[in-house]
Order: structure tokens, then sequence, then C-alpha cells
């Protein structure tokens, strides 16, 4: 009797030591991580719920992960910096991170388009794939060691729409001389074309598009599009943006505010990215298809571009590339990578993707 009565208090006090130090070890692992305080600045208004919504889901992450102990305060374009200079702000120190779209600074050098998406070249699962997988990434922050900050991957938008129009196009005869907003670097190529590219933050475009600043104008997709109020001044929507058959969206991080961070809040940044990449493009997909019905039965025309206009862009395109290949050794390095990748992908989603969606979306216009 004395030994069972032995056994089961000898079991009691093991488990009450353990929970004991459960509960005590929990809150000493929380005191001994420092308390951290970011700034981040975005490339995106707040009304944009999903680009503008991302930070504001790292930043929420980074602290539920840190017990509060890591804090990013996220603010939006023009609160720190105007949105297309985030790049330089945590070039400088001025913040540790920053949100934006690489290719907003295509002005600086041709490799900033890599991350973003080199137009004409993959979808979005094939682009995360050749980020990830294939040393995309790798070879881009290489390249951004010049610039005092590395990147991760942060949410993206799938393919976007080709944008907002007042007049029909139905050649390319039909977009010369036109003033046309276009992120990046598709702007070099239908520049070459005859358009006139303007490159405007995109709480700017609607003002620039009411006042005739610019003739047409192309942003993301029906869901933020709708928002932006494109609609009211410009009657015709044309697809797809060929410039951004994927659209990457970058989170760049301070070199110096990264090496200063203790090793368990690096994970958590790289953490709390990885959970913005995953939410964004869904939240796209769910939101796109009933935004466009309203735009359609409010008066939107949609238009697909014909291949009058596509065919010459895309032929350009690789003209353009592969003169920038051949005097500009570190476009090369990259763009060797992201085409060798290309191939392999498109052999690949020509046998079970594409045929699969081919079909799928076949039956489905017969009701099915």
């Amino acid at each position: 009797m004395k030994r069972r009565k032995f056994i089961r208090t000898a079991g009691v006090g093991a488990a009450g030591v353990a929970a004991a130090s459960t509960v005590v070890a929990a809150p000493a692992i929380a005191q001994s991580m420092p308390e951290v305080k970011w700034r981040l600045t975005s490339s995106f208004p707040k009304s944009l719920d999903t680009l503008y919504g991302g930070s504001e889901l790292f930043a929420k992450t980074v602290s539920e992960m840190s017990d509060g102990k890591f804090q990013v305060r996220a603010f939006a374009a023009g609160e720190i910096v105007p949105g297309l200079q985030v790049a330089d702000a945590v070039q400088n120190g001025t913040v540790e991170a920053g949100q934006t779209a690489a290719y907003y600074y295509f002005g600086k050098h041709p490799n900033f388009v890599f991350e973003t998406g080199l137009p004409f070249t993959m979808n979005q699962r094939q682009y995360y794939a050749w980020l990830d997988f294939a040393g995309g990434h790798e070879l881009v922050n290489e390249f951004y060691k010049e610039y005092n900050f590395r990147s991760f991957t942060f949410g993206g938008t799938g393919c976007q729409m080709g944008g907002w129009f007042r007049k029909e196009i139905k050649s390319m005869d039909d977009m010369k001389g036109l003033k046309f907003r276009v992120g990046g670097f598709a702007g070099l190529i239908l520049q070459r074309l005859g358009v006139v590219p303007q490159q405007i933050a995109g709480g700017d475009i609607y003002p620039a598009l009411e006042k005739g600043t610019i003739d047409a104008c192309e942003w993301v997709g029906p869901y933020d599009d709708e928002k932006l109020g494109f609609n009211k001044v410009a009657k015709y929507y044309y697809y797809p943006g060929w410039w951004e058959g994927a659209s990457v969206g970058s989170l760049y991080v301070n070199n110096k505010a990264w090496e200063e961070l203790p090793k368990p809040y690096q994970a958590m940044v790289e953490a709390a990215a990885g959970r913005v990449t995953s939410w964004m493009v869904p939240k796209y997909d769910a939101s796109n298809p009933a935004a466009l019905r309203r735009l359609v039965a409010g008066g939107t025309e949609l238009r697909p571009f014909p291949r009058a206009v596509l065919e010459p862009c895309f032929l350009e395109a690789y003209k353009f590339y592969d003169e920038l290949s051949a005097k500009d050794p570190k476009f090369k390095k990259i763009y060797d990578s992201l085409k060798a990748f290309r191939t392999d992908e498109n052999l690949w989603f020509r046998v079970a993707e594409n045929t699969f969606d081919n079909f799928n979306f076949s039956m489905s216009a017969q009701g099915r």
C-alpha cells in the first residue's frame, strides 16, 4: 500500500514539476527576446486592401509570432516616402523594410524587372517555382547587394488585365502616340513600338486619367481597378496584361537591419512573408470574378487584345531581351537562368495543366 501511494505521489509530483516548468519556461523565453521596432513603407495606398493589406498581415503575423516583441509598423505610399521611392528608402536606411514591385526601379538597372516578372515569360506558379527552387532569388539577391538590401517574395497578383482605354484598340497603329500608364519594364518595349509610357504610382493614376494627362492606364485587375474607379473615365477594358502574366511582390529589407536581427526574428520575417505570399493570389482569385461582373454590368466594354497587338509586342520584347543580353552581362546572367527554366516549365504545363484547363474551360462554356 505504501509503495502504491509513493508511486502515485511521485507521478503527480513529476507531472506537477513538468507543468510548472512549462509555465515558467514560456515567459522566460519571451523575456529573453529583445524588443525590435521596424518601419515598413509600402508602394501602395491603404484603399488597396489586398496589396497594402499584405503589409498589414505581415506586421500582424510577426507581432503574434514574437508575443509582441517584434513590432513592424506599416506605412502607406506617401506617408514616409512616395510610392516609387521605396527602394531608395530601404537602401538608405530611412526604413528597415519596404513593400514594392521591383520593376518600378528598372531605371536603375534592367535587372529590377526579374523579381516582379519579365513580360511574356511565365505564369504565377512558374515564376514562384523559378524564384524559390531554380536559383532565381539567389541571382536576384546577389544583384541586390549593390543596393544594400535583400528581398523576399511578398505575394503577387496572378495574370493582370491589359488596362483601360477611351477608344478601341484594333492594331498597334491605335497604340502609337498613346500616353499609357504602364508599370515597369513593359514601357520600354511599348516605347519601341510608338507608345508613350508613363510610370505613375497607384494612388495617382485616377487623377491623371481623369484630367487627360494620360490617355489610358493599367493597374492590376477588376478588384483593384474597380476600387480605383478607372471605369468612370474609360470605357474599354482590355486583356490580358501580357507584361504581367505573373506579378510577384517584393519585401525589401535593409542589409544592416537584417544582420542585426536575431536569428529567430529572421525566421519570423521569412515565415510572415511566406504567409503573405500564400494569402494574396487566392484573395485576388476569389475577388476578381464578382468585380468583373459589376464592371461589365455598369457599362464597361470587355475586349481581348487582338493578335495584331500581341504578336508585335511579343516579338519586340524578345528582340529587346537579346539586345540587353548582348551588351549587359548582369542582365544575361539572370535572363539565361529564367529562359532555360521557362523552356522546361512550358513543356510540363503543356502536358497536364494546359490540357486540363483548355478542356475544362471548353466544357464549362457549354454550361456544364
